[in-house]
């Protein structure tokens, strides 16, 4: 396929990122024009854009919509927001959150919240859900006890972007995984071996800083525990039962029912409330489930108009072998979350490309995975313009600068050096690419 004047078919994706950024911007919030809808811009484009037939393009676009990865991504989006919902209502994060302040002291608040929010989000999967979740608890302790709020609201945003990072159930491990054809496992393992050394060396730090610190006013926590302990086994069964090999289907359907039985057990939970909480936990991934299906088929349409042949074969001048085209992907990823604000469209528009720069330099899936969900999640936890950012910052009501809660996020910096340094020194086999003679 003759690729040099291909560059036009990327013009509906560029459409898709000029509406959703640029509707961020004029209305001061990246999240209030849903993103569906500014695919669906980028879809229309590609309608009126593309010469083929109307049919062709219909079914072009069905095509990508309907695609089995795509497909398995939305179904394991609902499984998750199903699980999330449950384990919310039998009040597992609360009883978390609850264990890490109560026991935790005081003077190690930043150590104390860094870990409750790697935790909390690696179990609900969302690191948006992990700050809303504890957010207001955090800011209350930091005024209260006199400890810095910008170190406890950076210790945060930091632990919660661990967890969106690495967590099975996120919905950035979901599409990278998908996008790439990979085993979450196997992704997870590969991601491990970078993002727990990040979040050790985190604590260490966290932990010679607490140990200046000075409370002002000690605080007299909630002794009473605000759920039984063994809501917490669904959190548990997740990990567990994806780290062995379970299809992750499995592992949700069945952490979902444990989660409903024990709310039977402990809340009195019947068959009814707890099917609405599941069909709850399914609307609330609509917005995800959409997009992925709109994006999946713009994505197609692009890739048959040759947009994406385009983009590998303008890239070998940057990539020659395989430490530069893990630097590729991280910065193809990077670059588009800058664009849109949001880690998972950013992943799932650059996934495909980046599983042909993996294929042809011979990255394994896993570790292609695991640098795109890296590079994604680096950029939103630092995105001024982010959701993870922008909530924490409304919970100070202006109380705290951007550039302060952000140089206190320690653990993204970590990351990204040990992330960098893997590339540098790790495993690169080197293999020539011609882009042209792959087409």
């Amino acid at each position: 396929m003759n690729t040099s004047n291909k560059a036009y078919s990327l013009i509906p994706f560029l459409v898709f990122i000029a509406v959703f950024l640029g509707a961020g911007i004029y209305l001061n919030d990246f999240y209030k024009l849903p993103s569906p809808i500014a695919v669906l811009t980028g879809v229309l484009v590609a309608f009126l854009l593309y010469r083929l037939p109307l049919n062709e393009k219909v079914n072009q676009f069905i095509e990508g919509c309907g695609d089995s990865k795509i497909i398995t991504m939305c179904v394991i989006y609902l499984l998750a927001g199903a699980f999330a919902t449950v384990t919310k209502a039998i009040g597992g994060v609360d009883l978390m959150v609850h264990w890490g302040i109560s026991y935790i002291p005081i003077q190690y608040l930043p150590l104390g919240i860094f870990i409750i929010a790697c935790f909390l989000s690696l179990s609900i999967g969302t690191s948006v859900g992990a700050i809303v979740a504890i957010g207001p608890i955090v800011v209350g302790l930091a005024d209260q006890s006199g400890i810095s709020l910008a170190l406890v609201c950076g210790s945060l945003l930091a632990g919660s972007m661990f967890g969106d990072n690495l967590s099975l159930i996120s919905d950035t491990t979901i599409a990278a995984t998908q996008t790439l054809g990979c085993e979450m496992k196997d992704k997870f393992k590969a991601n491990a071996f970078l993002a727990i050394p990040a979040a050790v060396l985190c604590c260490v730090l966290l932990y010679v800083i607490s140990l200046q610190i000075t409370v002002e006013n000690p605080i007299k926590l909630v002794e009473e525990a605000p759920a039984h302990w063994m809501v917490f086994i669904p959190y548990i069964l997740v990990i567990a039962l994806s780290i062995i090999g379970l299809h992750v289907f499995v592992v949700l359907l069945f952490s979902t029912v444990m989660a409903g039985i024990l709310g039977a057990i402990f809340q009195s939970m019947d068959a009814i409330i707890f099917s609405n909480l599941v069909y709850e936990g399914f609307l609330s991934m609509t917005e995800i489930f959409l997009l992925s299906m709109f994006t999946g088929g713009l994505a197609r349409m692009v890739e048959k108009q040759g947009g994406l042949q385009y983009l590998l074969v303008k890239m070998q001048h940057i990539i020659h072998d395989g430490r530069s085209a893990k630097w590729g992907i991280g910065l193809l990823v990077g670059s588009v979350n800058l664009a849109v604000a949001n880690n998972t469209v950013a992943i799932l528009i650059s996934g495909g490309l980046a599983k042909d720069i993996a294929s042809k330099y011979d990255i394994s899936k896993p570790k292609a995975a695991s640098i795109l969900d890296i590079f994604a999640c680096f950029v939103q936890g630092l995105l001024p313009y982010g959701a993870q950012v922008l909530i924490l910052l409304s919970f100070t009501a202006g109380r705290l600068d951007y550039f302060d809660l952000i140089k206190n996020a320690y653990y993204l910096y970590f990351l990204l050096i040990i992330t960098a340094g893997s590339i540098l020194f790790g495993n690169n086999k080197k293999r020539k690419w011609s882009a042209e003679n792959n087409l």
